[in-house]
């Protein structure tokens, strides 16, 4: 898609970027965004009239499953795993010094 593209100024682009390029970079890469540029001056050329605007190219929906209760897990199940148990609950390393 190479041709005519429109004016790019790698280095300032580079500089917003906050990337150090070397001169092959800088040219390999000033090709490449000036076909993207090249594309997107065509896509100007479309007619989009009545055409509403959208964020995904696909109809989103929800995708969440019903809200439904169920029993819970029993105390032992939800504990089997844990590395120790005291009092029905999970001990952890205390991680808040009491001074305050």
């Amino acid at each position: 898609m190479s041709g005519s593209s429109p004016q790019l100024d790698i280095d300032y682009v580079a500089r917003l970027a906050r990337l150090a390029l070397t001169e092959a970079e800088k040219q390999a890469f000033a090709h490449q965004l000036g076909d993207v540029l090249t594309y997107i001056e065509q896509l100007k050329a479309v007619d989009v009239t009545g055409i509403e605007p959208t964020a995904h190219a696909f109809e989103v929906v929800n995708v969440w499953q019903e809200d439904v209760s169920a029993p819970a897990f029993p105390v032992e199940k939800a504990l089997q795993n844990a590395p120790a148990a005291r009092d029905h609950m999970i001990v952890v390393p205390k991680v808040v010094d009491d001074a305050g």
